[in-house]
């Protein structure tokens, strides 16, 4: 039994209709349907133009028939086409090669010539192509030699708006004189001279019959005698406007999949969005964003009786400077309630308006400066399309056609939505990344110290300029440490990676060092301790990790530069772990980088820290610096520090220095955070320190805190001298009985007024409570209670205690001139 469905008609051939024809596009799709092919087979129109042409084949093509198309020769063949019931119908076909393009052959197929009982004869032939042609439902024209009209068929003449009669003997430029008809004569001129056919695509434009814009493919091939001589040429037009519209709607989907969510930035991406969206299909365009969304914040849920508050984000138009806006960009307005534009918003819904719809006009009249834009630009459609991520709702952009005469078409809309659904999600991105960035740059700044502390060992400015928007707050950080006897620590640190991970490892960093600064350790020792620290903290966020499967690793890692300067001796020790090596300035000028071992960066564990101590003039100028500084992509190294190096040369004031070694930065905003620290050393000398050796015997208390009375006066410090005396009889009889010699005292005048007495015990004294009848153990409660802060620290010949108290707001701190 046969699989096919039955074959209706008995006769070999279905009678196929006298204005059967099919127009078949070089690619293999339908390009032109008849009526007589919609009687033969049943499709509309519609239904069929843009399939494959092989959709409407029962069978196979004869190999014949195959030989001709391939060659692009003229076919007669029997074929078997498929009814859109389902069923087979036999059928006579010829096939005409219309031209020859680059992409192959146009075939116009129509009905075969019957066959009569004694054979055609050539009038028969000729009266049944002439019908064919003159019913072909594709215009054509014919002109002669001079490339004047002849005639036409009917599509032709209603597409012109003329009869033949009335464009008989004109050449097409006289018959209608404006572009691009001026280019389409001057084609025909070349095919009847060259003998060669031409095709060509045409812009939309508007022939003198038609009420709005096509587009056309044109084909124009020259009608030969047997000789080979031209005596004329035809031209077949193809309405291809729907291609036309359905190219450049997917040109558009394309550019904007390129164009738009180059950045994470929120009004950048809007912008984008209304250049692809002008370039493409609308005359102005508007997005208007809610407040919430440009400030990174989740927007907040709409009401049907409240007004919609929104800022514009970005507007663009084909006219130069947008004259059609009422609304600037960055201005804030609202939509009333029941406007169009919120109704838009509430529904999440595209919609299409003419201006004198009664909603649109209605809150058109709402804003006169907005309705009489509209009416002195002559806007006259409208389409609204929310912007909608994830579920919410973020803003709205309004297309608007005022030079464009078509109104907005329902595959307009289509596209519209398309095109901001895909820009929804940059926007959200960048919304999300923006509040993000936000909020890791206000922890990172928390984090970070406020104006520089006054201290009397060293000068300090900085200057913290964190990374361009498309990477992220980061992790750098540094930090003003005073430390006992006057000393200060100078830290830089790099924290791996950006965002809100990379600030609050900072954070944690930041204040490791300054517990463990407190404690007085030796800068390679501290190192050491804040490795173990990174160490331990990336383990817990691999454990984290593994829990919270759903979110990535983060990377742990760190560089670092400790230094202790010491104003007294004018040493400085510092250590580095992986951190870009400091700059030091002499006084005369002379700028160099320290030579410190890099040491490995923090995380790595068991490799082992150095520390350096070098020796600094007073005016000495340290500068710190992190990796962003110097690091540029497409840039060596030495590069940025040769940068550095000239821009630090004859330093003046340590803000204009400042300023000036970022002004070296090449890009703006820098592509990684950049911290930079300078600090300017300064010496206390023997005005500011008195040293005195004290004899491990009780009877020396009362001649150390004689000295310490006498250097009181000389210092004009007679507030301070009732305590002074106090913390100094307390310290010196605690060094006499529970530590060992030598013992001694130092009076140190800088920040505040240091007290130390240092002896030979390495065993640090701590806080205890004393019984109402015990003699002793209330010394260091009365030097707590006394002093502002105290405390002990290591050194290599045993211990260092201190005290420090404040010194009278009339006393400022005295230093030693540079030299």
């Amino acid at each position: 039994m046969d699989d096919e469905p039955a074959t209706r008609g008995a006769a070999a051939n279905a009678r196929v209709p006298e204005d059967f024809a099919v127009v078949i596009a070089p690619g293999g799709e339908v390009m032109a349907w008849s009526a007589g092919a919609r009687r033969l087979l049943g499709h509309e129109a519609e239904e069929i133009v843009g399939r494959p042409a092989s959709d409407l084949l029962a069978t196979e093509l004869p190999r014949a028939t195959l030989r001709h198309m391939d060659a692009g020769e003229p076919w007669t063949s029997a074929v078997g086409l498929r009814h859109r019931d389902g069923y087979r119908v036999p059928a006579q076909l010829r096939g005409t090669p219309l031209a020859v393009a680059d992409r192959g052959p146009l075939w116009l197929v129509t009905a075969a010539p019957v066959t009569y009982p004694t054979g055609p004869t050539a009038s028969d032939e000729a009266e049944l192509w002439d019908r064919s042609l003159a019913q072909l439902p594709l215009p054509v024209a014919i002109y002669d030699r001079d490339a004047r009209f002849v005639t036409c068929n009917v599509v032709m003449s209603r597409s012109m708006g003329l009869t033949p009669e009335e464009m008989r003997g004109r050449t097409l430029w006289e018959i209608l004189p404006v572009p691009p008809v001026d280019e389409i004569d001057r084609l025909q001129r070349q095919v009847l001279r060259t003998g060669e056919t031409v095709y060509r695509e045409m812009a939309p434009s508007r022939a003198s019959g038609e009420i709005r814009d096509h587009a056309w493919s044109i084909f124009m091939t020259p009608l030969k005698d047997e000789a080979g001589g031209v005596r004329g040429m035809s031209a077949l037009v193809i309405d291809t406007t729907d291609e036309f519209w359905a190219r450049r709607r997917l040109a558009v989907l394309n550019d904007a999949s390129v164009r738009i969510g180059s950045t994470l930035d929120v009004t950048t991406t809007a912008e984008e969005l209304a250049d692809v969206a002008v370039s493409g299909f609308a005359d102005f365009v508007t997005v208007d964003l809610m407040e919430s969304v440009i400030l990174g914040d989740e927007p907040e849920p709409l009401t049907p009786t409240e007004p919609v508050p929104f800022r514009r984000a970005a507007q663009r138009s084909v006219l130069p400077g947008c004259p059609e806006s009422v609304v600037p960009p960055g201005g804030s307005e609202v939509y009333p309630p029941d406007s169009p534009p919120s109704q838009a918003l509430l529904t999440g819904q595209g919609t299409r308006h003419r201006v004198g719809d009664p909603p649109m006009r209605d809150w058109l009249l709402t804003f006169p400066p907005r309705a009489e834009a509209v009416r002195r630009h002559g806007v006259h459609s409208v389409m609204l399309v929310p912007v909608r991520a994830r579920g919410v709702t973020l803003g709205l952009v309004q297309f608007v056609r005022h030079r464009t005469p078509e109104a907005f078409g329902a595959d307009d809309l289509v596209l519209a939505q398309e095109i901001v659904a895909r820009a929804a999600v940059s926007v959200d991105n960048a919304r999300r990344y923006t509040g993000e960035r936000r909020t890791a740059l206000a922890l990172q700044r928390s984090l970070l110290p406020g104006s520089p502390p006054r201290i009397a060992a060293v000068d300090l400015a900085y200057r913290y300029l964190p990374a361009g928007s498309a990477t992220g707050a980061g992790g750098d950080w540094f930090d003003v440490i005073p430390l006992s006897g006057g000393r200060v620590a100078l830290v830089v640190g790099d924290v791996v990676g950006h965002g809100i991970h990379a600030s609050a490892t900072m954070g944690r960093l930041r204040t490791a060092v300054r517990t463990l600064a407190d404690v007085d350790l030796a800068p390679e020792e501290l190192l050491t301790q804040l490795d173990d620290l990174v160490i331990r903290l990336d383990r817990d966020e691999d454990s984290t990790t593994a829990e919270q499967a759903d979110e990535p690793p983060g990377e742990m890692g760190a560089t670092c530069l400790y230094a202790v300067y010491d104003p007294v001796s004018g040493r400085c020790a510092l250590s580095r772990a992986g951190h870009p090596p400091p700059a030091l300035v002499t006084p005369d000028g002379n700028v160099r980088l320290l030579d410190l071992p890099a040491g490995p960066p923090l995380g790595l564990g068991g490799l082992p820290f150095e520390t350096v101590e070098i020796d600094l003039d007073a005016g000495s100028l340290l500068a710190l610096y992190t990796n962003g500084l110097i690091a540029t992509p497409g840039q060596d190294i030495d590069a940025g520090l040769d940068r550095l190096r000239h821009a630090l040369r004859d330093p003046t004031t340590l803000n204009d220095t400042c300023d000036r070694v970022l002004r070296e930065i090449p890009t703006r905003p820098p592509t990684d955070d950049i911290v930079l620290l300078l600090a300017r050393t300064s010496v206390l000398g023997s005005r500011q320190v008195s040293t005195w050796p004290v004899p491990a015997e009780p009877e020396a208390v009362s001649g150390a805190r004689q000295s310490a009375s006498e250097q009181m006066a000389v210092w004009g410090l007679d507030d301070l001298l009732y305590p002074t005396e106090l913390i100094v009889s307390e310290l010196v009889t605690n060094a006499i009985r529970y530590g060992t010699p030598p013992v001694q005292l130092r009076l140190i005048r800088g920040d505040a007024l240091i007290c130390e007495v240092s002896d030979g015990s390495s065993a640090a004294p701590h806080l205890r409570r004393a019984r109402t009848f015990d003699e002793g153990g209330r010394g260091m409660l009365l030097v707590a209670q006394i002093a502002e802060r105290w405390g002990s620290r290591q050194i290599p010949t045993g211990k260092t205690i201190w005290a420090e108290q404040p010194l009278p707001p009339d006393r400022s701190p005295e230093r030693a001139a540079p030299p």
